[in-house]
């Protein structure tokens, strides 16, 4: 499976920076025409794929496949990506945080998810992990990783149990 998360987020980077050269195109009219036939694709496989999942549906033991077929990083991500994918993103996301546990508990602290609103995941960091200073790593590291990797439509992860730290342009100079 990680070699399918793998060859998304390959893929992906490599569409990221064609498209980045297209919109950079000088030419107005084929950067237009491009961007028009990036998103036609787009369009037409979502379509294809969502015809797809419907057909599977509707066989005996449907929900079982399309749960076998959405474990599959790469037809996961291509699943998010088209906003068609079978398993809820609320779903998705408790797993990727169940599969966080093992190591946030080794460290003394757990996590929980709040909301999930408009794409944005809410979570509560507990125990020791909510209120170490190394908590925002973790929630970095550990914690995002996993949602994004099983929904890559969140748009991000904030955690509700810290402090917000406010930002200082404070600068100590320190004598040589």
């Amino acid at each position: 499976m990680a070699e399918g998360k793998r060859e998304f987020t390959r893929r992906s980077e490599r569409i990221e920076e064609l498209v980045s050269r297209v919109e950079n195109c000088g030419d107005l009219a084929t950067r237009a025409v491009a961007k028009e036939l990036l998103q036609t694709v787009l369009e037409l496989h979502g379509i294809a794929l969502e015809r797809i999942l419907d057909a599977v549906a509707e066989l005996p033991q449907g929900d079982a496949a399309l749960v076998t077929i959405a474990g599959d990083d790469l037809v996961s991500g291509v699943l998010s990506l088209h906003d068609i994918h079978p398993v809820d993103v609320e779903i998705r996301v408790q797993a990727a945080l169940e599969t966080t546990r093992p190591y946030l508990k080794s460290h003394g602290g757990d996590v929980e998810l709040s909301a999930i609103e408009d794409g944005v995941v809410h979570v509560r960091l507990q125990g020791s992990c909510g209120s170490c200073s190394g908590s925002t790593e973790t929630l970095k590291n550990a914690v995002e990783a996993a949602v994004y990797g099983a929904a890559p439509e969140v748009t991000a992860v904030v955690p509700e149990s810290m402090p917000a730290r406010p930002h200082s342009d404070l600068v100590i100079l320190r004598a040589s």
